[in-house]
C-alpha cells in the first residue's frame, strides 16, 4: 500500500522563457546564480510529442534549482491576464534588509526598475521584471520566532474563516496595523 510522499524540497521549479541564453545572462550576471546544467530534446521525454525546447537549471542556493523551458516552435509566450501581474512571481530569500538594500542598489545601478522595499511585518521585500516578464521578490525575514508561532496558530481559523466569506479576516491583522505609507515603499 502506498503512502505519503516525504517532500524533501523543490527538486526544480520551471518556467517559460523567451530565450535560454538571455535569461541565463539574467540570473547569473544579474543575481549571481550558477548556471547548472542545460537539457534539450526534440521530443518531451514525457509524452513523446515533437517539441523541441531547451531547458535550463540555476541554482538558487540551499539546493533549490531554477529552471526555464525555452519553446521556439510555440507561440509566442503570454501571462494569465486574468490574474494581476503582482501575484504570480518568484520570491528568493536574502539574508538580511542589508543584503535586500544592497540587491536593489546593484539591481538599480544594473538598469532594472525596482519597487520597494516593502513593509510585509514579518519580512521585507524588493520587486522587479526578469526579461521574460516575470516578476520577482527578494525578501528578507525579520519576524520573530513568536510572530511566526502566532501566525502558524491562526492559519487554520483564517483559512476557514475565508473559505465562508471570502473576506480578509483579522486573525494576523497585527502584521501591517500602525505602518504608515512611508513604511509600505521607501
Amino acid at each position: 500500500m502506498g503512502r505519503q510522499p516525504d517532500i524533501r524540497g523543490f527538486h526544480h521549479v520551471a518556467y517559460r522563457c523567451r530565450d535560454a541564453k538571455e535569461t541565463v545572462g539574467f540570473y547569473s550576471g544579474l543575481l549571481g546564480m550558477d548556471f547548472q546544467l542545460a537539457i534539450a530534446e526534440d521530443r518531451v521525454p514525457s509524452t513523446g510529442e515533437h517539441n523541441p525546447y531547451m531547458h535550463i537549471f540555476l541554482d538558487a542556493g540551499n539546493d533549490n534549482v531554477l529552471a526555464f523551458f525555452e519553446l521556439p516552435e510555440q507561440p509566442d509566450m503570454g501571462r494569465d491576464e486574468n490574474t494581476p501581474v503582482w501575484v504570480q512571481h518568484i520570491a528568493m530569500r536574502v539574508d538580511s534588509v542589508d543584503a535586500l538594500l544592497s540587491a536593489k542598489a546593484h539591481l538599480e545601478e544594473n538598469g532594472i526598475d525596482v519597487l520597494g522595499p516593502t513593509h510585509h511585518g514579518i519580512f521585507e521585500s524588493i520587486y522587479f521584471f526578469d526579461p521574460n516578464g516575470h516578476r520577482l521578490e527578494l525578501a528578507a525575514d525579520i519576524g520573530t520566532p513568536e510572530q511566526m508561532a502566532k501566525l502558524h496558530r491562526v492559519a487554520p481559523d483564517m483559512l476557514r474563516e475565508w473559505s465562508e466569506t471570502k473576506k480578509a479576516p483579522g486573525h494576523a491583522a497585527w502584521l501591517h496595523k500602525n505602518t504608515g505609507e512611508e513604511t509600505w515603499i521607501r
